[in-house]
């Protein structure tokens, strides 16, 4: 056996059933006597209803059941509950308008669900959903924020008035006025981060059970966290209790934060079974997921940095518009506040800060967590504003980030916008980074490429991320509706083998190999002995599942909480058998040892000891070996990094490739590099397609245009370049691990890069800025615009 535990590149165990087509996803689950459901959703984004007739799709073949918002309602059915509460600038809370599970007297958005027919198979489901006939008084819409603000918008909402639901600021204005107020040269930026469609490789699936017999419901759901589904929707939709409700998250084919939320379709397909008293299955065609799948980012912008003569900062002033959509998902509130503002700071000094952020309703489909939540659109926003920054100061843009980094010495670091950083260095991973990335050979390839008639441009971004949110009670006082610590039930079996039961879920990050790594390291036993169990609420304890990279800061650190009591039930077994002191017993390598001797047992030794008990301290032990910890971070973890992007840009067609990319990232201590690549990796190419392909478009009416594959531009491996990643470790210092996290670095540095890339080919056409995507229409259209002008240059 080879080194397993903490630093090696062991291969993902899980990847065998993966790759050979053996995994079991909800689309897999199929249950005795299972029917199958239709959503039959708007195709208006805003409109009255005023009657759905369902007699013929009733009356067609194969149809069990079709219901509507009244059949619901009728049952006292809540509406899908908000997990986060932020008050305005005055205090007082925010609009939180009811979202019902099917829609009742209006519809919102084009995809909200109307009715469910269920059916004996999906095709007569989906013909009869063809016969529902619903009568619409359509409404106008106001589908973008600028709609949405203007006076005398539509009401997305009656009893919203002007379709604001917070206004909510962060930072002390009067000392950011006056560092405005003596400041030699102001920096401003207007930017969008646009509208991004999540699209994971499994589309959402939910598969509702009920038993007639014990009145118990199971839903199989492809979801990030499922005991948080069990929670929201047994007690506040369906309000079934939780020792009747079991929710089965199996293997999740990717989520990037748009299956952490409780969605319609769960409640719907779980309550339906009861109703038809047959399992009930829904799974997503690809283009229905563009319309119902909480959407990501989707903020405009105004920044403003103040600078004295030296190009240090002096404040920094902030003014955002968030769209929610057409309701609140299920933490889109805490997404473009206590995520975003929070992180304003970024890695410099800026003494002053002062943000403001105003939610706005509109009529299209709710907005959430996506990739990084709140961080990416704040490192994009301030990485811009830096670049902006070097222009009005007519410095480099690394001199201007090194004049205003966060010392090394200068930690723990309070930010004036509430957080306070433990730890980094944020001058180790910049040089590192412009090593890698050979910045200072760049004009010779950027020569090279113009004499081949290519426009070539570097870009760099040097990003902060907080991870792992936390604490519990902070993040209470601020208005979330839930805790945010984890836990790990760690099992040790007579022969020695361990099997752990975490609270976080894995889709897609490798837990089943690093959390086995960490379990092998830990306990000296080969991963082979290791078994890792999660996403099933009837086998696993309470946990809060995964987003936010918490998976191995909050749930890693309560296995190692849970590890150390049995460790030291452990020594007091394996002292009782050695005729020694506890405190004499040491524990390496999987054995007990009497230190300085050569006495020892070996764990499997103690663990059959604690299962049969004929030479036990029972006096002072209970049998077994098995612990539970839960692990309540004291603060966020701040992974951070410098990410370099170098493009090419046919100046004929407009098409931009991105030839080169280096990220060097501190993500604390390391479990598995080979994980954390492929994570950084996969986050840069989606941070990629936001800077150059990807963005969701509504027309002015609130149809959704870029609702399917041929419309919206997902990147292909060709529109990616090799990603070189690097590492430069300075360790978190609250947690046990020292780990910070990583997979969302990557979706959060990136953006930036790519776009002062971008900028960086063009200065010589007059550009400073250009807002996401930078699509090949786009940039030729700048192009040839500034071409008279520069022909008369």
């Amino acid at each position: 056996m080879g080194f397993e535990g903490i630093g090696a590149s062991v291969k993902r165990r899980e990847d065998l059933r993966f790759l050979s087509g053996r995994g079991n996803y909800t689309d897999d689950i199929n249950r005795p006597g299972q029917l199958h459901a239709v959503i039959v959703r708007s195709p208006h984004p805003h409109a009255r209803i005023t009657a759905i007739d369902t007699a013929a799709a009733r009356a067609a073949p194969g149809v069990a059941a079709v219901f509507v918002g009244e059949d619901m309602a009728a049952e006292n059915i809540g509406g899908l509950p908000c997990g986060w509460q932020v008050k305005n600038k005055d205090g007082s809370p925010m609009a939180e308008p009811p979202h019902p599970v099917l829609a009742i007297g209006k519809v919102r958005h084009v995809g909200d669900p109307v009715a469910v027919v269920i059916a004996e198979t999906k095709a007569q489901a989906r013909d009869a959903a063809e016969l529902v006939s619903v009568t619409y008084e359509e409404l106008k819409g106001a589908p973008t924020l600028e709609a949405a603000l203007k006076p005398g918008a539509p009401a997305v909402h009656d009893d919203v008035p002007g379709n604001v639901c917070y206004d909510w600021h962060l930072g002390d204005k009067d000392a950011t006025d006056a560092a405005f107020a003596g400041a030699h040269k102001v920096a401003r930026l207007e930017l969008v981060n646009n509208r991004l469609i999540p699209n994971a490789m499994e589309p959402r699936a939910a598969v509702g059970e009920y038993d007639t017999m014990s009145g118990e419901y199971t839903l199989y759901t492809t979801s990030q966290n499922p005991h948080v589904i069990r929670l929201l929707m047994g007690a506040f939709v369906l309000h079934i209790p939780e020792h009747k409700l079991r929710v089965v998250a199996p293997d999740v084919g990717g989520g990037f934060g748009s299956k952490i939320y409780h969605y319609a379709e769960e409640a719907i397909v779980t309550w339906a079974s009861a109703k038809v008293k047959r399992p009930v299955k829904w799974t997503a065609e690809r283009t229905e997921s563009f319309m119902s799948d909480a959407h990501g980012r989707d903020h405009v912008t105004v920044a403003e940095m103040a600078m004295d003569a030296n190009g240090k900062f002096l404040g920094l002033r902030v003014r955002t518009l968030a769209n929610m959509g057409a309701y609140l998902s299920t933490f889109a509130p805490c997404v473009p506040t206590y995520l975003y503002a929070t992180l304003l700071a970024g890695t410099y000094t800026t003494p002053a800060i002062y943000a403001e952020v105003k939610a706005v309703f509109t009529n299209s489909v709710p907005v959430d967590a996506y990739r990084g939540a709140g961080r990416p659109e704040a490192t994009f926003l301030l990485e811009r504003l830096v670049d902006q920054c070097a222009i009005e100061m007519g410095l480099d843009r690394v001199e201007i980030r090194k004049r205003n980094f966060i010392p090394s010495s200068a930690f723990p670091y309070q930010t004036p916008v509430a957080l306070q950083y433990d730890s980094g260095d944020y001058g180790a991973t910049l040089e590192a980074c412009l090593k890698a990335a050979d910045w200072a050979g760049f004009e010779a390839r950027r020569a090279e490429a113009k004499a081949r008639g290519k426009l070539r441009g570097i870009g760099i971004s040097t990003y902060l991320e907080a991870c792992g949110i936390a604490p519990s009670a902070v993040v209470g006082s601020l208005g979330a509706r839930a805790g945010l610590y984890e836990v790990a039930n760690i099992r040790v079996n007579p022969t020695g083998s361990i099997t752990v039961f975490t609270g976080t879920h894995s889709h897609g990050q490798g837990h089943e190999t690093t959390f086995a790594q960490l379990m092998a390291d830990k306990f000296g036993i080969p991963m082979d002995q290791i078994e890792i169990v999660h996403g099933d609420t009837a086998r696993i304890p309470f946990g809060m599942g995964t987003y936010g990279s918490r998976s191995l800061a909050v749930g890693g650190s309560a296995m190692v909480k849970a590890a150390d009591k049995i460790i030291a039930k452990g020594k007091k077994i394996a002292a009782h058998l050695l005729e020694a002191d506890a405190a004499d017993i040491e524990f390496k390598d999987g054995r007990f040892q009497v230190a300085g001797t050569d006495r020892a047992k070996a764990l499997a030794e103690i663990s059959l000891t604690a299962y049969v008990p004929h030479n036990y301290p029972i006096e002072e032990l209970e049998p077994g070996l098995e612990e539970t910890a839960f692990y309540d971070p004291k603060n966020f973890t701040f992974p951070g990094g410098c990410h370099i992007a170098e493009v090419e840009i046919d100046p004929d067609t407009g098409v931009t490739h991105v030839v080169n990319f280096t990220a060097v990232d501190d993500v604390g201590r390391v479990i598995n590099p080979m994980i954390v690549e492929g994570q950084i990796q996969g986050g840069v190419a989606q941070g990629i397609g936001q800077a150059l392909l990807e963005t969701c478009v509504y027309d002015e009416d609130g149809q959704l245009i870029s609702g399917s594959m041929m419309d919206y531009t997902m990147p292909r491996a060709d529109d990616l370049p090799n990603i070189s990643v690097g590492t430069a470790i300075t360790l978190c210092t609250h947690n046990p691990l020292g780990v910070k996290g990583c997979g969302e670095v990557g979706a959060i540095g990136s953006p930036p890069a790519v776009i002062g890339a971008v900028v960086d080919a063009l200065k010589d056409h007059g550009v400073r800025h250009i807002d996401m995507p930078a699509t090949p229409q786009k940039v030729w259209g700048i192009i040839n615009a500034n071409r008279p002008r520069m022909a008369a240059e």
